[in-house]
């Protein structure tokens, strides 16, 4: 097992690559080219408008040189484009060594634009403080991406991975699934071993919010929803779809009340905050499409201080697993798909 990692300041990181990357790519697309991906923030009654991430992917693939394509361009069918871990680089190109500040400008602005106004700060910051422990000196240039297809001229996937980090960038290309496929997200902010708490967790609070919608099942539902055998972490196995006629974890969602089933919505809802609006609504969509079939479930036996607080829950459905792994820190998998 790692040793424990000490607490770590977060770093307000990339000032500078935000100038070189607003200087990159200031005028390179207008509101028509980049629908429906444009990013909008409204504020005091006006529109901020800003490249969405397929179009970055696009420039930055223009600029790609060969040397760099042989390390980390792929036809889009390759089967590499729909692995995930926990921990790992897609390629050996990674951002600080492969490319120009130019790119690396473009690749940071791609990332930002995959989240949220309110957590792309975090989660960048979280990115590096997670990649930088993990090699001590990797950060968010320490992370590795991959192209799949041609941006701009057909289907196309673009892939950034790293510690804690898979996420993806595909357009739709991939149809009837959220994301491009399967993504992770995980956390170990103040050491390999959290605690309770899991202090200065940017996720922990996903965790809290699910633990509210144990808390207001009843006495037969929570035991059904309380299991002792969560999945094994296996790179892309982990997130294996079961389908229509596996026994699910958990409690069912078709035996929820009216006041359960807003509540489970919230869940969502929340577990989806740090992610962009366009990427949220094709997931509450294809999980709208398969919601009386989810089932929820708590793994009792790994709870963190045995405070009935659990740290280890998963919502599946036939086409559709988020697992959320919080011992001994924040591992999270993800796979939504169209029900079949």
């Amino acid at each position: 097992m790692a040793n424990p990692i000490e607490p770590t300041t977060f770093p307000d990181s990339g000032d500078l690559t935000r100038r070189r990357f607003l200087k990159t790519t200031s005028g390179i697309a207008t509101a028509s080219a980049l629908s429906p991906f444009l990013a909008e923030t409204a504020a005091a009654g006006e529109i901020i408008r800003k490249p969405a991430s397929e179009t970055l992917v696009t420039q930055f693939y223009k600029t790609l040189t060969e040397p760099q394509k042989k390390l980390m361009a792929f036809p889009f069918n390759a089967p590499l484009r729909q692995a995930v871990n926990n921990n790992w680089h897609i390629t050996k190109a990674t951002v600080g060594k492969t490319f120009s500040r130019d790119q690396q400008a473009m690749i940071r602005g791609i990332f930002d634009g995959l989240h949220s106004e309110e957590y792309a700060k975090k989660v960048v910051a979280q990115v590096e403080h997670d990649n930088q422990q993990a090699n001590r000196k990797g950060g968010f240039d320490g992370c590795s991406v991959a192209v799949f297809g041609q941006p701009g001229s057909g289907p196309f996937e673009f892939v950034f991975a790293g510690r804690h980090v898979t996420r993806r960038c595909d357009g739709n290309s991939v149809k009837g699934a959220a994301f491009g496929g399967p993504i992770f997200y995980g956390h170990a902010a103040a050491g390999f071993n959290e605690k309770p708490d899991h202090p200065g967790n940017i996720y922990w609070y996903q965790a809290k919010r699910a633990n509210e919608l144990f808390r207001a099942l009843d006495g037969k539902q929570q035991a059904l929803a309380l299991r002792s055998d969560a999945r094994p972490e296996q790179r892309k196995k982990t997130v294996t779809l079961r389908g229509r006629d596996a026994a699910l974890h958990g409690v069912p969602v078709a035996e929820f009340s009216s006041d359960q089933k807003t509540l489970a919505r919230r869940v969502m809802a929340d577990v989806l905050a740090p992610f962009r609006k366009v990427d949220v609504d094709e997931c509450m969509k294809l999980i709208e499409a398969q919601f009386d079939t989810l089932h929820f479930a708590y793994y009792k036996n790994l709870d963190i201080g045995n405070d009935r607080v659990w740290d280890v829950w998963q919502i599946e459905g036939p086409s559709m697993v988020w697992y959320f792994r919080g011992s001994p820190h924040v591992h999270t998998w993800v796979n939504i798909r169209k029900p079949a």
